[in-house]
């Protein structure tokens, strides 16, 4: 049974599928003004909406970007049960969600007297904004009204907030009918890679929340693009679903730049937008992020890391701790441009100690992932010579390390849709390090992705020719 409280509890938590079929509408696309909800089939909503009415305690539910861990941005209790359920800094500004904009209007307008009600609260610049990309993943900087209807937490101290309206059918419905607006960052817990799943969701808040709304997984990946258009010029606090590229065509914002390499980002300085500050997105595992220009692939670097490995291994050298690992090693790879699947680890060549080989990977296999992944495990061996069966030629040759491999593909949508998934799958099968192809990050939502990784990266490596 629910509880009003979420102090120190441990929930039952329930996954509630929805179907998506028919979720609702505006009533006018071109205004957005008010969303239209259906007339049926919102059992799983209308109990998550009732639970966000009468308790402190979050909801998880999917949006078009990630899994949001959504909660009343209008009661403090409620807000500080989000920060409770992640383990979350409460310094870290959270970002609202509106259903159209007529709840955003009421968010904005104050009520002191004399306040007419007939003067549009949204400021002109970001009318563009709207126009081209709403709903959908791109969050505004606006100005926080005196008296303001959020709870102080949701701000963490800021004069702004962030705002955005998804796009997702399920989530507006959900919003519309709690009828408030929902402040909700990504359902993971704090600095774990964002979820994309309700079984992502559920893996990190099992027993802190009670109610997972199962919508399918999330088209996008990667969270929304934040934007601040209250200074001059108008700033990219950080990269997501939209890019730069896209938001500098819309008039008034053709001298944006980026600000997402702040101070606020590695000093004390509080952050001015969620995502700017703590590493997150972080799996337990190590991340090594190697980095490439598109005159010098990545793929330069990984001959020197495999040696690195083997000879730490072989008590040799110190190396990320690979010699005083007393199991076999496991290696997660993930691979997207230029890297052959298995990362460059096979066919590199070693020798010390008046011997001398090659590296193979062998006994690949496929392995089953719940985020309709391409994985593979299979042995890195070092040896004299292999042959071409795979088949170990003697009892000399060195089991280095089991690796499991993990390929995105070429295009920049699909690395984004599987990078958190992929840090997931991996981290989720107990891999001791992870080694991941960069990308360069012009355009489209490529910045987004290596904004990302570079958070989650243990280890930096920048190739150069």
């Amino acid at each position: 049974m629910g509880s009003n409280n979420a102090e120190d509890h441990v929930f039952g938590t329930r996954v509630l599928p929805v179907t998506t079929t028919d979720l609702g509408h505006f009533e006018n696309q071109d205004t957005l003004e008010k969303w239209i909800l259906p007339t049926a089939g919102l059992e799983s909503l209308e109990e998550a909406a009732s639970h966000l009415k009468h308790t402190s305690i979050p909801v998880g539910f999917p949006t078009e970007t990630v899994y949001g861990l959504g909660a009343d941005a209008t009661r403090s209790d409620a807000v500080t049960g989000i920060y409770k359920a992640k383990g979350r800094p409460s310094d870290n500004p959270l970002i609202i969600h509106v259903c159209d904009l007529t709840m955003l209007g009421s968010l904005l307008s104050s009520p002191s007297p004399g306040h007419s009600s007939a003067v549009d609260p949204v400021p002109e610049i970001y009318k563009p904004l709207i126009k081209a990309f709403w709903p959908g993943p791109l969050t505004i900087l606006l100005p926080n009204p005196e008296p303001s209807k959020l709870a102080p937490e949701v701000t963490a101290g800021l004069s702004s907030f962030g705002l955005r309206m998804p796009s997702s059918p399920l989530a507006l419905s959900l919003i519309q009918l709690a009828g408030v607006p929902l402040a909700a960052p990504s359902a993971n817990a704090s600095t774990k890679p964002s979820p994309t799943t309700a079984q992502h969701v559920l893996h990190d808040l099992d027993g802190t929340i009670e109610i997972i709304l199962d919508g399918g997984p999330c088209q996008v990946g990667v969270e929304s693009t934040v934007v601040d258009g209250l200074c001059d010029p108008p700033v990219v606090l950080r990269p997501g679903g939209v890019s730069i590229d896209r938001i500098r065509e819309c008039k008034g914002w053709g001298d944006v730049v980026k600000g997402y390499k702040d101070a606020s980002e590695v000093g004390n300085q509080a952050p001015r937008a969620p995502g700017m500050k703590y590493k997150h997105y972080s799996p337990k595992a190590k991340v090594v992020l190697f980095e490439a220009s598109p005159q010098s692939p990545s793929i330069l670097g990984i001959p020197t890391e495999a040696w690195k490995i083997m000879s730490a291994l072989a008590k040799k050298t110190d190396h990320m701790g690979y010699e005083s690992m007393e199991k076999t090693p496991l290696i997660g790879i993930v691979s997207t441009r230029h890297w052959p699947v298995t990362g460059g680890f096979e066919g590199v060549k070693w020798g010390w100690d008046n011997e001398e080989g090659v590296t193979k990977i062998i006994r690949r296999r496929p392995l089953d992932a719940s985020s309709n992944l391409q994985m593979k495990r299979g042995e890195f061996w070092r040896g004299v010579s292999f042959p071409e069966s795979g088949e170990l030629p003697s009892d000399t040759d060195v089991h280095i390390a089991d690796i499991v491999t993990v390929s995105l593909g070429n295009e920049t949508k699909d690395i984004a849709h599987g990078l958190f998934s992929a840090l997931r799958e991996l981290d989720q099968r107990g891999v001791d390090v992870i080694y991941v192809e960069g990308i360069e990050d012009e355009g489209d939502i490529a910045a987004a992705v290596m904004n990302r990784l570079r958070k989650a990266a243990s280890i930096i490596e920048r190739v150069h020719t």
